[in-house]
């Protein structure tokens, strides 16, 4: 990955970053009319517990999400 400006990376990348998180929309959901249906994205860690934490951070319920309101996104955990 290149960074534009070397002051913007705080902490140096790990060489590999063997877990991961596959985002991608459920089937339905008016979303994938915006993006498509193919639409999805990867994030990679570089330790379990950092993939953990992540998960947890993008499954949980925004403080302002209307009641009855649900994530409508699915989570796939990845390991290279």
């Amino acid at each position: 990955m290149s960074i534009a400006n070397a002051h913007n990376l705080n902490q140096a990348l790990p060489a590999e970053r063997p877990f991961g998180i596959r985002v991608t929309t459920r089937p339905g959901d008016p979303f994938r009319l915006l993006v498509g249906k193919d639409w999805g994205r990867e994030h990679w860690y570089g330790t379990a517990h950092e993939r953990d934490a992540a998960l947890a951070e993008m499954r949980r319920r925004h403080e302002y999400s209307r009641s009855g309101d649900e994530p409508a996104l699915e989570f796939e955990l990845l390991n290279r």
